[in-house]
């Protein structure tokens, strides 16, 4: 069962962890949800509450219309989490395009003085000021889920029932057009507070190096960490993420 924080439209609580002292609020992929952080919100329980994201567009927010600009996402989300960062101590974790949208709802908290987020988990995401030219949103259904299959995203037998493709197609394509489409600007704009880069060694799309370069937009201490796996290593490595995760978050609230 998952209810929300002060609005239960943009983040849910899976009440794993509701007397931790720190939370952490997950950013799924590119048509990614919600239930992805179930496995890390069960790994870091009972030290740290996970509050995943719900983006427009999936699951029980279906019916909306996905949002196509990481800046409107960002925006909305600055809002929603304002709340969540005055209940005390709040990381947040972005999954690769979560990892974008983490950032740029970071550098508005900060910019607008709504909260000051304990840290930043960027995963799976080359650095934000790295710009390269990508279409995926503009394949037919057949190209967006090739995508999909060559990154591991989602089970083939799942891809393969007609159901399940509509039910996903709408929102995928939307998220690959915001993340294809997003420009951080300026290029080398910073967040405050601590970035920690967390990668698979064998992402097809992230090199070490791409990971290595959000060191370039933070002020504060950046860390980086490599996990066996490729694009979506959290499914295989939540173990050591969530040890990393717990370790980090405590030593930075203390």
């Amino acid at each position: 069962m998952t209810t929300g924080t002060g609005s239960d439209t943009w983040v849910r609580r899976f009440r794993l962890a509701p007397g931790a002292p720190v939370r952490l609020v997950c950013f799924p992929h590119a048509g990614g949800a919600a239930s992805f952080f179930h496995p890390l919100a069960r790994q870091l329980s009972p030290d740290v509450e996970v509050l995943p994201v719900q983006y427009p567009g999936r699951q029980d927010r279906r019916h909306e219309p996905p949002l196509t600009d990481i800046g409107l996402l960002a925006a909305h989300l600055a809002t929603e989490l304002s709340a969540v960062l005055d209940e005390g101590p709040t990381a947040f974790f972005g999954h690769s395009m979560g990892a974008t949208v983490a950032f740029e709802t970071v550098r508005r908290l900060e910019r607008e003085g709504r909260g000051d987020p304990l840290m930043l988990f960027a995963s799976g995401r080359r650095a934000p000021g790295l710009a390269r030219t990508e279409r995926v949103h503009l394949l037919d259904d057949a190209g967006l889920l090739a995508e999909l299959r060559e990154l591991d995203g989602t089970g083939g037998a799942l891809l393969d029932d007609p159901e399940v493709v509509r039910a996903v197609l709408p929102a995928l394509r939307a998220d690959y057009r915001a993340i294809e489409t997003y420009r951080c600007t300026p290029p080398d704009a910073v967040v405050h507070c601590p970035v920690t880069a967390l990668t698979g060694r064998a992402d097809p799309r992230v090199s070490v190096a791409d990971a290595r370069a959000w060191v370039r937009h933070t002020t504060g201490p950046f860390r980086l960490r490599t996990f066996d796996g490729g694009h979506f290593y959290l499914g295989s490595e939540v173990r050591p993420v969530a040890d990393v995760v717990r370790a980090s978050v405590r030593a930075r609230s203390a």
